[in-house]
């Protein structure tokens, strides 16, 4: 197909310097002929094989991930065609580089390594003109927005503007897992300072040099963007991310039926443990209803998913109070329990009557939990003892490591299927490579939110859905659950292979695009073939041709 768009705006050294049109040592005679390009590049035509074929041995020649991640970041800002090639060719290498757990060292570093803007920043020095501000996004047709504050990014505290490195890591997800176009994809940092001491002493730091606001300045600049961004952006989706709990939960309860909206840490979450539940049940037997929870962290992961939990149990017949007597939280103050004076009011329905105390393997050996989910961001916390209590509690204990990075880890793959005699089913948010126990090597499911929220995002997108809502994350669960296979099972390994997330992405959307014509959340008309239409709109990393 030849790209007609091309005006001598993008000619020469200027589509060179345009990652969305360059093709590098790509471009063939006919095309540096008609833009302009004699001299410009070496005289050899690569194919796009060759061109991979370098990038890849660049980047595995690189010492370090971060190096890695550097590598793929600049590759990305001059050819973004050749970064998605490369990415979704390789994603099983290439997702741990490009997000977590490396992308927890970019943002930790992020003022030091900065090289190039990528993103929009939305500060206090905003406050009313951000719908003007937004118009110099150069991309109009704009689909989906990830936005963070910094707060809290992954188990690592409050990073402020450098923070917006999951933003943009998000989103790469969502081209390379579920085809969004690139052009269509706006990561934004919403700057409202930093609490962080260490990044205001730095004379590198690229965000507001003051403390964070709270309030009614935050509510109102926030609350700017969201009607700004729809204005600006018609029909946008808009995915909260890595919010502190102190505004994520009230945030979401407040914007979800006034915009398309979600929050990737609460929903997401929810969708991809749910799933992970759900598929490990086809090993351990029983019913859902069977299970018993129990989380280490009671933020916005651990209550996102007890909250989905409970409403696929409700989906069962299951009266709400009934499914929360199942989940049962440790905190930093200890045991969740009734009698607790004082507790943020998203932790009050799972707080129940129970003797108190401080110790986590207590409560283990006491509630006789089916799972334990740690999401405290405190690593090392799922100690031998209480995996060898969880492994004599049950024959098939789940265990399920999710905070990121994976230095957060609450513990190893390794450690898990050690301590439980390779008994453990095991899931972790972060990579970890397999463990051979005795003849069986055993392959950890990442719970990773890249196997839900690129899905839900294509789907709403496809559907042109109003609303992004909790059935549609439960149905993604389903979903997701139903595509493990017995081999992956067998393998011990309770989510697909991540070389399968296109695929995975793809029938995710379907079952989310049925339920917004279901429920009336679309004008659009449905096409007759929802699943051909699904793949359409799939960005493939191909280039234009120009001549």
């Amino acid at each position: 197909m030849v790209d007609k768009s091309i005006s001598k705006l993008h000619r020469g050294v200027k589509i060179l310097h345009d990652p969305i049109r360059n093709k590098g040592t790509a471009f063939t005679e006919a095309e540096r002929e008609t833009l302009g390009l004699q001299g410009l590049l070496p005289p050899r035509v690569h194919s796009f094989a060759e061109q991979e074929l370098r990038v890849l041995g660049n980047i595995r020649a690189k010492p370090t991930d971060l190096e890695r991640y550097l590598y793929l970041i600049s590759l990305q800002d001059r050819n973004e065609t050749l970064f998605y090639r490369v990415v979704m060719n390789h994603i099983e290498e290439m997702m741990p580089i490009l997000y977590t757990p490396t992308v927890g060292d970019a943002c930790q570093a992020f003022q030091h390594i900065f090289r190039k803007p990528r993103g929009f920043y939305v500060s206090l020095e905003d406050r009313g003109r951000i719908r003007e501000t937004l118009q110099n996004w150069p991309h109009k047709e704009v689909k989906i927005i990830v936005i963070t504050d910094g707060e809290r990014i992954l188990g690592l505290g409050d990073l402020g503007a450098d923070g917006m490195g999951i933003p943009i890591g998000k989103l790469s997800l969502y081209t390379a897992c579920a085809g969004i176009h690139p052009t269509q994809c706006l990561p934004v940092m919403l700057d409202v300072g930093t609490n962080n001491q260490s990044l205001l002493n730095d004379p590198l730091y690229n965000g507001l040099d003051r403390l964070r606001v709270r309030g009614s300045a935050f509510d109102e600049l926030f609350a700017e963007f969201i009607d700004a961004a729809q204005e600006v952006f018609p029909g946008v989706t808009i995915q909260l991310e890595d919010f502190a709990n102190i505004n994520a939960f009230r945030l979401l309860e407040e914007y979800r039926d006034k915009a398309c909206l979600f929050d990737d840490d609460i929903q997401g979450t929810g969708a991809v443990a749910l799933s992970g539940i759900i598929a490990s049940m086809r090993i351990t037997g029983g019913k859902l209803a069977d299970q018993k929870l129990l989380f280490l962290g009671a933020g916005e992961a651990g209550i996102g998913i007890a909250n989905t939990f409970v409403a696929a149990l409700a989906d069962e017949g299951i009266a709400a109070e009934v499914a929360r007597k199942q989940c049962w939280f440790v905190d930093s103050q200890g045991l969740l329990i009734s009698a607790r004076e004082q507790m943020a009011e998203q932790k009050r329905p799972y707080a129940h009557e129970h003797a108190p105390t401080d110790d986590f393997l207590s409560a283990v050996k006491t509630l006789k939990p089916t799972a334990i989910l740690g999401l405290s961001g405190q690593p090392s916390t799922f100690t031998r003892e209480v995996v060898e209590a969880m492994a004599e509690i049950n024959e098939r204990p789940i265990i399920m490591a999710l905070s990121n990075p994976t230095s957060k880890a609450e513990c190893t793959a390794e450690q898990a299927y050690t301590w439980s005699e390779g008994r453990a089913i095991f899931a972790s948010g972060s990579p970890f490579d397999p463990v051979t126990i005795g003849d069986q090597t055993f392959v950890p499911g990442q719970g990773n939110n890249a196997y839900i929220f690129p899905g839900v995002g294509l789907g709403v997108i496809v559907s042109r859905s109003r609303r992004v809502t909790d059935e549609m994350f439960y149905a993604a669960a389903l979903s997701l659950a139903d595509q493990v296979t017995d081999a992956d099972l067998q393998r011990g390994r309770v989510y697909p292979a991540l070389s399968r997330i296109r695929e995975v992405s793809a029938l995710i959307a379907l079952d989310v695009a049925k339920i917004a014509w279901e429920t009336g959340l679309t004008e659009r008309e449905q096409p007759e073939d929802l699943m051909a239409d699904i793949r359409e709109h799939m960005y493939q990393p191909v280039y234009p041709h120009y001549a």
